[in-house]
């Protein structure tokens, strides 16, 4: 079996580990679990890490519990954040949280026979009936005020880093994330809790209720990953349009890709040990062919199919490939044809687009790429020549003369035409 602590150690996702905790990995199969907020009914890749925490602990036989937080999600964490959460309806945390588990069941087992099959709870199942008296009562006359206080997401929060400061709803947070731990303690036999790096305050306080509940023999203990950031210091998993999500009607399988294959070279390295189940000896040789010639990319074309692969598909890496070979490789009009439209306006989104009215079916294409406004061609005459060359094809395939005319047969899902002059410059008609 391997050494849970010692995997994660190596691929640089280990944050803060408490005392004992490698040593008890060690001794026996351990419950350990990851709480996250259904605030979404999709998880992207900043949760990644969290997740592949969980997928490695169970390679290394032990038991993953992933907590949707349920009661947790309607209050918000404090932790990281400026201002306080938009609260959830129960029906939406519900959907959101089945959204969740079938996403993660990517990563985990959750259906298998082996004792260390995965499981997903809710915060929400004992939160539910818990009422404030008995609250006070079984919670908060364990832990102190000024160990709350004491915490860094507290500090931060009461010290003007936010408008609004922080509500006693946010401040109970965690308390009732130390209860989850205690709950599963008692209820699951859960002994570990995983977590980013930003959770340490709270992750701690479940130990401290533990051990305070239950007396100090009580075996609790936290591990924590680092938050990861990009080479240049912004955070990792945002771009101009927003998240990298994982689900496609969010993030295209194609845009997913993309984004992995154009991460830089030092990115690359760090992330194919984060998000791959690759093993060390295979990283390695990948690090090192990829430092022979940095040019090829090995790295970021390795860690872009493996990731799009365990998110999505096979089929989807395929068809993500073959949209990235649109632009820069040679495909035809059956490849385009393939392609749902998002993934369509996705590949070309950076392309010149211009606008034109369903008048312009039926004439011949030097009519209707050279109409005003357009500035695909410099000129008919230039267009004439280029023709005559081979040079401009509509939807990848070459036209066969300058005066062809553009019919309704040629647009793609109903409404567009890609011209395109050489081997790279791409221009798209939208026709209305």
């Amino acid at each position: 079996m391997k050494n849970f602590v010692e995997e994660l150690r190596w691929r640089g996702m280990l944050a803060q580990i408490m005392p004992g905790t490698e040593e008890l990995l060690q001794k026996e199969m351990v419950s350990a679990y990851l709480g996250t907020d259904p605030t979404a009914d999709s998880l992207h890749i900043g949760h990644l890490c969290g997740i592949m925490m969980l997928r490695h602990l169970q390679r290394c036989g032990h038991k993953p519990y992933l907590l949707v937080g349920g009661a947790t999600g309607m209050i918000g964490d404090p932790s990281g954040k400026s201002q306080e959460r938009n609260l959830l309806d129960a029906e939406t945390l519900y959907h959101n949280q089945e959204a969740i588990k079938k996403q993660v069941s990517k990563f985990l087992d959750f259906d298998g026979s082996e004792p260390n099959k995965a499981e997903m709870v809710n915060n929400y199942d004992w939160m539910k009936d818990f009422t404030f008296l008995d609250f006070a009562r079984v919670v908060g006359k364990h832990i102190t005020v000024n160990y709350m206080m004491a915490k860094d997401s507290v500090q931060k929060r009461l010290n003007g880093e936010a408008r609004d400061g922080l509500s006693f709803t946010e401040f109970t947070y965690q308390l009732l994330q130390g209860y989850d731990f205690l709950y599963q303690y008692e209820k699951f036999g859960v002994k570990l809790q995983l977590g980013g790096n930003d959770q340490w305050g709270n992750m701690t306080t479940g130990t401290e209720l533990i051990r305070r509940t239950l007396g100090s023999e009580a075996e609790a203990y936290c591990l924590t990953c680092p938050l990861i950031t990009k080479a240049d210091g912004k955070k990792f998993g945002k771009t101009e349009s927003g998240n990298i999500w994982l689900d496609r009607n969010r993030t295209t399988p194609y845009a997913f890709y993309q984004f992995w294959l154009n991460v830089s070279d030092e990115d690359a390295e760090k992330y194919i040990k984060i998000f791959t189940s690759l093993e060390k000896d295979v990283i390695d040789a990948l690090i090192e062919e990829h430092r022979q010639d940095p040019g090829r990319r090995t790295l970021q074309r390795r860690l872009a199919e493996e990731v799009t692969r365990m998110v999505h598909s096979q089929d989807d890496l395929d068809m993500a490939v073959a949209a990235s070979n649109i632009l820069f490789g040679k495909s035809t009009k059956e490849n385009l044809l393939q392609l749902d439209e998002q993934t369509f306006a996705d590949v070309f989104k950076d392309v010149p687009h211009y606008e034109a009215s369903k008048d312009i079916l039926g004439q011949p294409a030097v009519e209707v790429f050279n109409q005003e406004g357009m500035q695909i061609f410099p000129s008919k005459s230039e267009m004439r020549k280029l023709v005559k060359g081979g040079g401009v094809s509509l939807n990848k395939e070459k036209l066969a003369a300058f005066d062809q005319p553009v019919t309704a047969d040629d647009l793609i899902d109903g409404k567009y035409l890609l011209v395109q002059k050489g081997k790279k410059n791409y221009s798209l008609i939208i026709v209305k």
